[in-house]
C-alpha cells in the first residue's frame, strides 16, 4: 500500500508540475476533472464532504485556502478556490494545491481503497499520467 500511496502522490505532483506558469488555471482544471469522476461515484454530497474535510486539514498549513468556504456546491467552491489561488504566487499555489489534492485523495483512499483511487485519478487526468509516473517510480 505504501508503494501505491507514493505512486498516487507522484501522479499529483507530476500533474501540478506540468504547468507552473499557469498554476491557478491548471489547479482548477485538475479539480474539475477529478470532481467529475468522483461525483459520478459518490455523488455531489459525498464529494463536498471530502472537499470540506480536505480544506479544513489544509488550512493549518495554508490558512488562506478557502478560509471562508461555507458554499454547499462544488460549482461554487471551485470558483472560490480560484479566487484564493489568484492572490498567491505560482509556487504557493502549487504547494497548496499539492497538499490539498494529496489530503483529498488520502481521505478518499482510506474510504474506497488505494487502487480505486489511483484508477479514478488515471481516468480523470488521463491514463498516460499513470503510465509515465509508474515508469519513473520503477526507475527509482
Amino acid at each position: 500500500m505504501e508503494t501505491n500511496c507514493l505512486l498516487r502522490h507522484n501522479i499529483i505532483k507530476d500533474h501540478i508540475a506540468m504547468n507552473p506558469e499557469e498554476a491557478v488555471d491548471a489547479a482548477i482544471k485538475l479539480w474539475e476533472q477529478m470532481a467529475t469522476e468522483i461525483i459520478s461515484i459518490v455523488g455531489e454530497i459525498g464529494f463536498n464532504s471530502l472537499y470540506s474535510r480536505s480544506i479544513s486539514l489544509t488550512q493549518s498549513t495554508f490558512p488562506w485556502v478557502a478560509a471562508s468556504s461555507k458554499l454547499p456546491l462544488i460549482d461554487q467552491r471551485l470558483p472560490e478556490l480560484k479566487i484564493d489561488f489568484d492572490g498567491q504566487s505560482p509556487e504557493k499555489v502549487s504547494e497548496a494545491n499539492c497538499l490539498l489534492l494529496i489530503t483529498f485523495t488520502d481521505i478518499l483512499a482510506s474510504l474506497i481503497g488505494e487502487q480505486l483511487t489511483t484508477t479514478i485519478l488515471s481516468s480523470a487526468w488521463g491514463n498516460s499520467a499513470l503510465a509515465n509516473t509508474s515508469k519513473e517510480f520503477e526507475n527509482e
